[in-house]
């Protein structure tokens, strides 16, 4: 029994030593073409139009969107604020990479029940963001493009396409990064 207990003591001491002489694991960083999407952080107001669809009615919007790099430098948050035909609306969104597909990826989340995931490519001065979802049953795929105008404006396009069909604009517009003007002050 005693060389067992000593067996099992060395065996121990030497995993505790070959453990220690191992160099610490290294601190993850992000792949290096996150930084692409760099273009979007800042304060972005967007607005434009909505094509009438059985998903609801067309008419004028605006949104004004927050987005920052959260620590770490992986993932680029977005908070929005909205005005459009179907009322006011609040939104947050995730983008990052994914280094294995070697594609931008986007989760989005907002106050009209939407979940949104998609995937994202950057050619020249062009990004294109696509996804699938099922709306009342039927498989529609999306299309966002975003084609860059200068280093603080972009117009964008989101089209939609149901199963078999053609592509269908949906909504367009122009972004703007700039900060959000404060409101005139009142005088007397």
């Amino acid at each position: 029994m005693r060389q067992r207990v000593a067996l099992f003591v060395a065996a121990f001491i030497v995993c505790a030593a070959v453990l220690a002489a191992q160099t610490p694991a290294k601190k993850p960083t992000p792949d290096p073409a996150i930084k692409k999407l760099d273009y979007f952080s800042g304060t972005w107001k967007a607005e434009g139009d909505i094509k009438p669809s059985p998903y609801g009615p067309g008419g004028k919007f605006t949104s004004t969107e927050h987005n920052q790099w959260m620590p770490g430098g992986f993932f680029l948050v977005s908070h929005s604020d909205e005005m459009s035909p179907m009322g006011p609306g609040k939104g947050l969104a995730i983008f990052g990479y994914d280094a294995n597909d070697k594609v931008y990826t986007y989760h989005a989340y907002d106050s009209m029940g939407e979940a949104i995931d998609a995937r994202g490519t950057v050619e020249g001065d062009t990004w294109t963001w696509t996804n699938e979802e099922k709306m009342e049953g039927k498989m529609m795929k999306g299309r966002y493009t975003a084609k860059v105008n200068s280093p603080t404006s972009y117009n964008f396009k989101f089209e939609m396409q149901p199963e078999g069909g053609p592509w269908a604009t949906v909504m367009e517009g122009k972004a703007t990064k700039g900060a959000a003007k404060p409101a005139p002050a009142k005088t007397k």
